[in-house]
């Protein structure tokens, strides 16, 4: 029993499709018949029963499970009443039609899905079984979720990536595409960072690993991506609402459609007649089916692109959203500073100074910790008592001496970032760190500027820094020395005057801002916790031209909803106009309105397949991968 259960879960889908093509064959053939005056051939038995069976008891059976156990009206009832109707007036084709065309928009609405949820199935495919560990000299091949942090692991071209870490020795290219979406290979040196699940295409490497197999980039990008939910759309929330008004609207109308013209013909059976017209064709087929199938093609279309959203509600989000605010370090620029200058006060070196922060920093994963771990050359001290002050620094003990690396308290006109390193009280020396703008950085704001998008820098930085960024980008608006704090304040304050904001941060130390934000999105941030819990949507290669993107297919299906609803509504109202005429009939009426509802899952499914970008952004973005 239990081999059939999981069977079918397996293959439901396939034998659906089967099941609904056969039913589509015998609707055909039961057509023919009477249109080529037959029907003498399907007076025993109408090929459309085979239909009705097929389509129209799943559609029944879970009308009754949403009235007696969900206790809610949903679109299958009045379907349901509609196919029982068109029974008791022996329109076979009409009650078959119905099930048949409710059933094709129901396939339509899980292609499309399915679609969307393609690259995860990939994604998974993907996850590395093995991985080749180097211990004591000796090369030894165990399981990738036995690989601890720390471990060294030797990878042959071909193979994949088996954890996050860091090459050690060698230097290979790394097909990324899977994760991050670039169509060529990228140079991997010693020292450069190495994602799971990526493929070494050539030279052998020897890598340390900084993250087990169940805290990879892979797994999490898989997690983040399963989370995703068209459901949690509050459009989606309130076109399921609207469906069963309609339901109730529906019954309403057709019972008192069907008691006027009954009573003014005095003819019952016209009057029933035309109230199971009216069924038919109020169905709200594309209320039900349209909207979250907009919205997860929009999710699956972002995918395509390197953005993984966690919820419908979020990409409804981004469309509303008239302010982008970004964080400078990483997110504007590449990320990746490096030390220009070193001072020092009298009795301590330059090369102790870096030694002594570079020690402090060991534990840190912010772009100017990296940098001035890179900048040293000397072996780290033991560190003890180690305590991250948000939007401060870092504060530890080497020995019975006690540090503190953080904002220098001078040198407030710098254009570089300054790092303070203090010895109690007592300024030790500063070390000057200067990162670089991204190339496509001021090509994307002016994107967002066009798109009617007002953007706005929030800094850590100093403001000479802060100030010589903006105006290199062309902004009019920043804010310099912020705090994680002052950066959620500043939001929430923007918001108390109607502006709705995205935040565009690197997931780490902007996790209030992102939280707070009425969007929040990670750039690259996929590897951390922070991102994955705080932000509504992770772009995956940290790739800018995406950003105006991101803005473009969420309206864009924003609008693909409001447009595909209003058209089911206009055809509800013209076929309920044309069956209280007498001008539709059962079978017609089930053409006429089950086939614009296709048409309008149609139009949405489209989304998927739409290219989302500017060519001239497409362009310079594959121009700078090559």
């Amino acid at each position: 029993m239990k081999n059939i259960k999981r069977w079918y879960k397996e293959n439901s889908g396939k034998l659906r499709l089967i099941l609904t093509i056969i039913s589509g064959i015998c609707l055909l053939v039961s057509l023919i018949f009477q249109w080529t005056g037959h029907k003498d051939s399907i007076a025993s038995f109408d090929p459309s029963w085979i239909a009705i069976v097929l389509c129209g008891v799943p559609i029944i059976l879970g009308a009754m499970i949403g009235i007696v156990r969900d206790h809610d009206i949903t679109a299958d009832l009045l379907v349901s009443l509609a196919l029982i109707g068109s029974l008791i007036l022996k329109e076979w084709f009409a009650a078959g039609e119905v099930a048949f065309i409710m059933q094709i928009g129901s396939i339509l609405e899980d292609f499309t899905s399915e679609k969307a949820k393609k690259g995860i199935s990939k994604l998974v495919k993907l996850t590395p079984k093995k991985a080749h560990l180097l211990s004591k000299g000796k090369t030894l091949e165990i399981e990738a979720d036995q690989v601890r942090l720390g471990d060294k692991l030797v990878v042959l071209a071909g193979e994949s990536i088996p954890v996050d870490g860091i090459v050690l020795e060698g230097c290979t290219s790394v097909d990324q595409s899977s994760m991050t979406g670039e169509s060529l290979p990228v140079e991997k040196n010693v020292g450069d960072s190495l994602m799971s699940g990526t493929i070494n295409q050539n030279g052998v490497i020897t890598m340390q690993a900084k993250e087990t197999a169940e805290n990879s980039s892979l797994q999490r990008m898989v997690k983040l991506a399963e989370s995703a939910d068209a459901q949690k759309a509050k459009i989606v929330r309130k076109a399921n609402k609207w469906a069963s008004w309609l339901v109730v609207i529906s019954l309403t109308t057709a019972i008192l459609a069907g008691t006027v013209i009954g009573c003014l013909h005095s003819d019952f059976w016209l009057g029933f007649t035309r109230a199971i017209n009216v069924l038919v064709v109020f169905c709200p087929c594309a209320f039900v089916l349209a909207t979250p199938t907009a919205i997860s093609a929009g999710i699956g279309n972002a995918s395509k692109h390197g953005v993984i959203l966690r919820s419908g509600e979020g990409l409804e989000r981004l469309a509303e959203a008239n302010v982008a605010v970004f964080d400078k370090t990483g997110t504007l620029t590449k990320g990746k500073p490096k030390v220009i200058q070193v001072e020092t006060k009298e009795g301590i070196s330059e090369e102790e100074l870096v030694r002594i922060a570079a020690s402090g920093e060991n534990f840190s994963h912010h772009p100017l910790a990296k940098a001035i771990l890179e900048f040293n050359k000397k072996e780290l001290y033991e560190v003890t008592d180690h305590k991250t002050v948000p939007g401060k620094g870092v504060r530890f003990r080497i020995g019975e001496k006690e540090y503190f690396i953080g904002k220098a308290k001078e040198e407030k006109d710098s254009i570089a970032s300054v790092v303070g390193v203090y010895q109690g009280k007592n300024l030790l020396g500063t070390i000057f760190i200067q990162d670089t703008i991204k190339e496509n950085a001021e090509e994307m704001l002016k994107e967002l500027k066009e798109l009617g998008v007002k953007s706005v820098l929030l800094t850590g930085d100093n403001e000479a820094a802060a100030k010589e960024a903006a105006e290199k980008l062309g902004l009019e608006e920043y804010r310099a020395n912020c705090s994680p704090e002052e950066k959620m304040t500043f939001i929430k304050e923007r918001e108390k005057k109607s502006d709705k904001i995205a935040m565009f941060g690197d997931g780490v130390n902007d996790s209030l801002a992102l939280r707070s934000a009425y969007a929040g999105i990670a750039m690259g941030g996929i590897g951390s916790d922070v991102a994955i819990e705080s932000a509504d949507a992770v772009i995956v290669n940290d790739n800018l031209d995406v950003v105006p993107y991101l803005f473009r297919i969420s309206r864009k299906t924003r609008s693909r909803i409001d447009i595909n609803l209003t058209i089911s509504m206009v055809i509800n109202l013209v076929a309920v106009c044309l069956s209280i005429a007498g001008i539709l009939n059962t079978v017609w009426g089930a053409v006429y309105h089950n086939v614009g509802s296709v048409a309008v899952v149609i139009s949405a499914s489209l989304l998927y397949f739409s290219e989302g970008k500017k060519k001239k952004a497409k362009a310079k973005a594959e121009k700078a991968i090559s």
